[in-house]
């Protein structure tokens, strides 16, 4: 096995490590993909550790990300960067993948010169977004800035997955103008969904997501949003985020549906998130659980999602109908409006 074989499979490691979700996708993809996207998500998860780690301050995750993107646009060795993380516990695989940024970047390097330069590109942006924000503070006005924060941190893989898909694909390519807003949709869907499964854990880091318009139009404050004897009231909130969340998952469908179907492995790697998503927001929707510690889908909804779209994956329309059972199990809603901004690149 050469080198490069043996530096992937280590990089497969670090992707199970930092998300078993994530890596039944990614790995079921065709190989130019799989390794492709593998270095992508890693290289993400590098930004997301210096943004998300309990023990950095935040002047420090800021100062850390404009490092990561001097290192990403050649002005920094990488290890100004990892040298100032090597303190950090190894044992948290996502700050492991932080310290072996150096490996990864080496493994960006033997990708396609046109893969590279969309991942550094939609990477470089993120991660200033991201350190924008931490200046800002963990705080959100509105859900126009909601929609900013999560286009940072997400709509931006949106793009950059179609960016690949099109590289990869002469059908994707012709339909990518197309595919980019939803793609950012998709994003968004992924992260609104996130964003309610971790309001807890995000408020006891000090940070809260929700809009402060939402929680004020319950007359609620973001401290007292979380107190139990508020619990009705607060879950106004979460179904105002759970609509959100609907609107965006139904641009992640039809980003799906408008993959070729020919393109089978890839539609599954897309589809598995956005359904896991679904999933999770039909548990979530009153259910007090989100406000308290979290709410989650269990191993066997999992796995039954993976094998139902294996099988019948390749129909839309019995896509759409799956959606829907997921999302109000015995309801048939009308399809909602979808509303896409222009494209931001």
């Amino acid at each position: 096995m050469s080198e490069d074989s043996l530096n992937m499979l280590e990089h497969y490691q670090m992707l199970r490590g930092v998300s078993r979700t994530f890596a039944l996708s990614i790995e079921q993809l065709p190989a130019g993909l799989r390794d492709s996207i593998t270095v992508a998500y890693l290289l993400f998860r590098v930004s997301d550790a210096l943004e998300d780690h309990p023990d950095l301050a935040p002047h420090m995750k800021s100062s850390l990300l404009r490092t990561w993107v001097a290192v990403l646009e050649g002005k920094e060795d990488v290890t100004h960067l990892t040298s100032a993380l090597s303190n950090l516990d190894p044992s948290d695989p996502e700050v492991l993948v932080a310290q072996k940024a150096g490996d990864v970047l080496d493994a960006l390097h033997t990708l396609p010169p046109v893969v590279q330069d969309s991942i550094l590109l939609r990477l470089t942006k993120s991660s200033l977004g991201m350190a924008r924000w931490q200046d800002h503070g963990p705080f959100v006005e509105n859900e126009e800035a909601l929609d900013d924060y999560m286009h940072q941190v997400a709509g931006r893989v949106g793009y950059l997955l179609t960016d690949i898909f099109a590289w990869y694909s002469p059908i994707v390519r012709e339909r990518k103008s197309m595919l980019m807003p939803l793609s950012r949709e998709c994003g968004l869907a992924l992260q609104t969904v996130n964003i309610i499964r971790g309001m807890r854990k995000d408020y006891e880091r000090g940070w809260v997501f929700v809009p402060q318009s939402y929680y004020e139009k319950a007359g609620l404050t973001r401290d007292s949003m979380f107190e139990r004897d508020n619990f009705e009231k607060s879950l106004q909130v979460v179904e105002m985020l759970a609509q959100k969340a609907e609107r965006h998952l139904w641009g992640g469908m039809e980003y799906v549906i408008h993959l070729p179907r020919r393109l089978h492995s890839v539609r599954l790697a897309c589809m598995w998130p956005v359904y896991f998503a679904v999933g999770t927001l039909a548990v979530s929707r009153n259910n007090a659980s989100v406000l308290s510690s979290e709410a989650k889908i269990g191993r066997d909804q999992v796995m039954q999602i993976i094998a139902s779209t294996r099988l019948l994956g390749w129909s839309n329309h019995w896509l759409r109908f799956y959606y829907w059972l997921l999302n109000r199990p015995g309801q048939t809603p009308d399809r909602p409006q979808l509303e896409l901004l222009p494209t931001a690149h």
